[in-house]
């Protein structure tokens, strides 16, 4: 009888022990959290200088418009798509939004604050219209996602040399720098100072979009339906779902998002360089590193965010380790390779 109680006592914690591993990392969301803390705990023991507040900052708020990207990204893999030309349209519309404000043939009556306005807008309404355009392909003409978005990924990198010349864009008004505004500056309260330094309007704009988009895609008919197009089109359309009308509605607000970025991605520096780096590249492994399954159906907006702070946590972690900046890219292409493998499994288990 001693025995059989003493063999239920030891059974009793292991079941916990498991039961708690099970909670920590059931979800891809927790797995990110962990690995992040964990990361800057160990490379802040490292080296002291990575935990201060300016370099805080600029680990929270340097991939935020990335983030704020991979929220767009994120609706369009799990409706069962992909759009790969996000990078070469934010760079585009960036260039845009600070054309518009250093343009000087404005009417004299039109006042600084309404060409700011415009300068921040405009941007957003054109990103709208372009996912529109890729979703009207993708969705009415049936042509795969992927040959779409690369024809306008090629498109729009032609237009950019074209109308820039490989110039920068410099000049812009002090009103414009919007990314680097500090909503939260003003108030008085020196126990919270070094993280009002830390809230930054990027970091602001992605905290707040993730939440509006995580209840969004979870409560409301048109984010369910995205989940249900993904994970299967034809018991979608079969339950009266218009696979038609979801697939759009990805594309555009994925535009929207990807016009919000690249206006505090302007707005971040004084200078606009218009150049091409493989922003596409980021904001797909922070979408699929986030646990959006690449071929559709699962994946939450909170992860995409997770993984594009612990990205750019890693980026600036080899920095303050004297590791070489060039391990980046390997990193994130084993990062995209487990998470698809781990992914593969877990759909044979569940088919099994």
């Amino acid at each position: 009888m001693a025995s059989v109680t003493q063999t239920v006592s030891m059974r009793r914690p292991r079941s916990q022990v498991s039961s708690v591993l099970r909670t920590i990392f059931g979800s891809q969301e927790s797995v990110l959290l962990v690995v992040l803390v964990l990361l800057i705990a160990y490379v802040g023991h490292s080296n002291s200088g990575f935990l201060a507040t300016r370099n805080m900052v600029n680990v929270f708020a340097g991939y935020a418009y990335i983030a704020i990207a991979a929220l767009g990204m994120t609706m369009v893999i799990v409706t069962g798509n992909i759009d790969i030309s996000v990078g070469s349209l934010m760079v585009t519309l960036s260039m845009l939004s600070g054309a518009l404000v250093t343009y000087k043939g404005y009417p004299s009556w039109l006042p600084l604050d309404a060409i700011i306005g415009i300068s921040w807008l405009l941007p957003i309404v054109i990103g709208a219209l372009i996912g529109a355009i890729i979703g009207f392909f993708v969705t009415y003409l049936r042509i795969p996602a992927i040959v779409v978005t690369l024809g306008f990924l090629s498109i729009l990198k032609g237009v950019l040399i074209m109308v820039s010349q490989g110039e920068r864009i410099t000049g812009m008004p002090t009103g414009y720098a919007l990314a680097q505004r500090r909503p939260l500056q003003g108030l008085d309260f020196p126990i919270f100072e070094d993280f009002f330094r830390m809230l930054t309007m990027p970091v602001f704009f992605m905290v707040f979009l993730m939440i509006v988009v995580a209840l969004w895609m979870r409560y409301s008919p048109t984010g369910r339906a995205m989940y249900a197009v993904g994970g299967n089109a034809e018991a979608a359309r079969l339950s009266g779902i218009s696979e038609h009308r979801i697939v759009m509605t990805a594309f555009i607000l994925n535009g929207v998002f990807v016009g919000i970025a690249a206006v505090l991605n302007a707005t971040q520096f004084s200078v606009i360089q218009v150049t091409l780096p493989p922003i596409e590249l980021q904001i797909i492994t922070a979408t699929v590193v986030g646990g959006v399954s690449i071929l559709g159906g699962t994946g939450t907006v909170v992860g995409a965010v997770l993984a594009a702070i612990l990205l750019n946590t890693i980026t600036k972690a080899l920095v303050f380790l004297d590791i070489s900046p060039f391990w980046t890219r390997a990193i994130q292409g084993l990062m995209i390779l487990v998470t698809v493998l781990a992914d593969l499994i877990r759909r044979q288990r569940q088919a099994e």
